[in-house]
């Protein structure tokens, strides 16, 4: 049955890419305990292959948005959907801008690794129509027991699991950022905006000044940089690219009389001014505030966030970052630091993704051994920021949230 929709969805409808939502789940019985066995199931595998088969015969591709542990996401990559949904690193991204810490980041992308998962294989995204999802699978279930070293202690998966959760409950919603309200016990829902604003300590939305918005804005690239600045593909919302802010619970409250807190963040956007003035979509969804305005507004200012956007991604595409290949996620000294080496296709060289999660500026010395030395060339602004040493160091200088994409221009091979 699922085949068949997926070859009517391909042949019929002419889609080419097909998202599989929870296909981990194709197989299921009951254990001796009376409870479900799906994950890691034989038959959920197996069942994710034939799918996935079927349509790369049809000519499409598929990516699966499996919020389950690193696992068994591996496991049904494995012949299975050609791309996932980085659910993997998705909640530690914004646990790293909420708490100015990016070491839990650091443990979830060495977690990926370590299971298998190229990051080259993964769906790097910002919003998207669902929540933020928090329920942190791999520490919930299958690693529960297994200890991680963090922030100097060691805790077992579970605990470290209700650790992050809280910290991030604390600050995403309730008190701290009344507009963002919990979905159910597995997520917030929010824009990625208002994540921002969360982070940055702005309770009430309708009192933003400008000053704030560029902050904002400041922020959301930072986001765009840790997601679109490493292997694999990057996606992103038109809510991202207006700026959107949740609705007020009231709006949609007819829509959440069972629960579902998430239309909030699904309010309609005009991403071309096509009827500026109208207060609802044609499907009566009202329209949020929005931050940035409309496409056509924002490409006539070099400044905004649409056409930074544009020159983010046209680096990545001239250096063919998202073929790259992670080769380091190295320690460092600053909390808010995070640092990403990928060796580029095709001979270009080392690229480097650096970003700073936290508030205050940076400057530290990087050690990256191995890497033949040459200039450091910021390859979005095209200029200059230093050079690697022969021993693999070279010093960054970071505003707060400011992220550089970085190329090594080597002179030499290393031997």
């Amino acid at each position: 049955m699922i085949i068949g929709d997926a070859l009517h969805a391909i042949d019929v409808m002419g889609a080419k890419i097909l998202r599989l939502d929870a296909n981990g789940f194709l197989g299921v019985e009951r254990k001796l305990d009376g409870t479900a066995w799906s994950e890691s199931h034989p038959l959920s595998i197996t069942g994710n292959q034939l799918l996935a088969g079927a349509i790369r015969k049809a000519g499409g591709f598929s990516f699966q948005e499996l919020n389950l542990t690193v696992d068994d996401i591996a496991a049904m990559s494995h012949g299975g959907a050609d791309l996932s949904y980085d659910f993997i690193t998705r909640p530690a991204y914004q646990h790293a801008l909420l708490m100015g810490d990016t070491e839990f980041l650091r443990l979830m992308l060495r977690q990926m690794h370590t299971l298998g998962i190229d990051p080259g294989s993964l769906i790097h995204a910002l919003q998207n129509h669902d929540e933020l999802t928090l329920e942190l699978v791999h520490f919930w279930t299958l690693h529960a027991h297994d200890t991680y070293l963090y922030q100097g202690q060691t805790f077992p998966g579970n605990i470290l699991r209700e650790h992050i959760r809280e910290q991030m409950y604390e600050r995403l919603a309730g008190e701290h950022a009344p507009y963002n309200l919990k979905f159910v016990t597995n997520g917030v829902s929010c824009t990625t905006a208002s994540i921002i604003t969360a982070a940055l300590g702005i309770r009430d939305l309708d009192a933003i000044t400008a000053a704030d918005i560029a902050q904002i804005r400041q922020v959301h690239l930072l986001l765009v940089m840790y997601n679109a600045m490493q292997p694999g593909v990057f996606a992103l919302s038109g809510w991202d690219l207006v700026g959107a802010l949740p609705l007020p619970a009231e709006q949609v409250e007819h829509l959440m009389l069972d629960g579902d807190t998430r239309w909030i963040h699904r309010g309609a956007y005009d991403l071309v001014d096509l009827n500026p003035d109208a207060p609802l979509s044609a499907g009566q969804m009202p329209r949020p505030k929005t931050l940035y305005g409309s496409l056509p507004t924002q490409l006539n200012d070099p400044d905004s966030f649409a056409s930074q956007l544009q020159k983010i991604l046209a680096a990545r595409r001239a250096y063919d970052i998202a073929a790259s290949r992670q080769i380091l996620v190295p320690d460092v000294q600053h909390p808010g630091l995070l640092v990403m080496v990928h060796e580029l296709p095709a001979g270009k060289g080392t690229q480097i993704t650096a970003l700073n999660f936290g508030s205050t500026p940076i400057t530290e010395t990087l050690h990256l051994p191995n890497i033949a030395p040459g200039p450091v060339v910021d390859i979005i602004n095209e200029r200059v920021e230093g050079d690697l040493t022969a021993e693999g160091d070279f010093t960054i200088t970071l505003d707060a949230y400011e992220g550089l994409a970085l190329r090594v221009v080597s002179t030499s091979p290393m031997i």
